[in-house]
């Protein structure tokens, strides 16, 4: 990812969230490019830089229609569609390099003060991130408004660990999921305290295809919870590693988008973003 891309991100979150509020009343290119101070020639060129695609064509992947498309236009389970998808194909799955292993009792016993925690801050295309690991893998990625916000984040789920503010190899393996090219992709460890119920549910949501999108039922029958909803709605807000485990693909059955921990607006570029991406292959 390039810090231009991340500066990038800015205006276009703001050109989004403009357009979310106000399309009903289908603003121009025009009237969204003068939202964020910029010509619309230039606009126009630094949103395909940025997502791949036309502001125009991007948000058509965020509109209800769409995403009841995908949701309606599945005939194979996600646990079935992961299975026939490899990396080779449009649908490169996280569940292919993302393995996730919990954390023992004794090393998050007393808020973690067995753990050696490094962590650093990076760019990514839907802006700045903070991301933290333990010897065993990733234990944190998070969005952040400001450093002081992400560390205190971080830092309230281990608040007995060892912190050193360190990039090592395994966040440096991590990052490059933001990147084009996934060939480059090792095995990605995520390291995470949670109960039986939470990890389950994130385990399921890395087998929903990238540039896919899937419900909070639907996700509640993979599990064999078909009553659990709420419960598995929570588990998904609870969610410790943004984007990697990828809680953004999780919509109501409206096909309206819902909530997400880090914005809606985030959430909505990132969905439009992964759609974008399957265009380029």
């Amino acid at each position: 990812m390039s810090e231009s891309q991340s500066i990038n991100y800015q205006r276009i979150a703001e050109a989004i969230a403009y357009i979310q509020a106000n399309f009903k009343s289908q603003p121009s290119l025009e009237e969204i490019a003068g939202q964020v101070h910029l010509s619309p020639f230039h606009f126009q060129r630094m949103f395909s830089d940025w997502a791949g695609v036309s502001p125009k064509k991007f948000m058509q992947y965020l509109s209800v229609e769409y995403a009841k498309q995908l949701l309606q236009g599945k005939e194979a389970t996600l646990f079935e569609a992961a299975q026939e998808t490899g990396l080779s194909g449009t649908g490169r799955l996280h569940d292919l390099f993302v393995r996730i292993e919990g954390m023992t009792p004794g090393e998050f016993k007393n808020g973690g003060e067995n753990l050696q925690i490094n962590y650093s801050f990076a760019e990514s295309p839907f802006g700045e991130i903070i991301v933290a690991s333990t010897p065993k893998g990733i234990c944190h990625l998070a969005f952040f408004s400001n450093q002081e916000e992400g560390e205190v984040t971080m830092k309230a789920r281990f608040p007995k660990a060892n912190y050193h503010q360190l990039v090592d190899k395994i966040q440096q393996e991590a990052l490059f999921i933001f990147q084009h090219d996934w060939s480059k992709l090792n095995q990605i460890k995520l390291h995470l305290h949670g109960t039986p119920f939470q990890l389950k549910v994130w385990d399921a949501l890395l087998k929903i295809p990238m540039g896919n999108l899937t419900t909070y039922g639907t996700i509640a029958g993979e599990i064999e919870k078909p009553k659990a909803s709420r419960a598995i709605g929570t588990a998904i807000g609870s969610n410790p590693v943004a984007f990697l485990i990828p809680c953004h693909r999780v919509i109501q059955s409206s096909g309206k988008l819902g909530g997400y921990m880090w914005g809606n607006t985030r959430k909505s570029a990132i969905i439009g973003w992964e759609a974008a991406q399957q265009t380029r292959e």
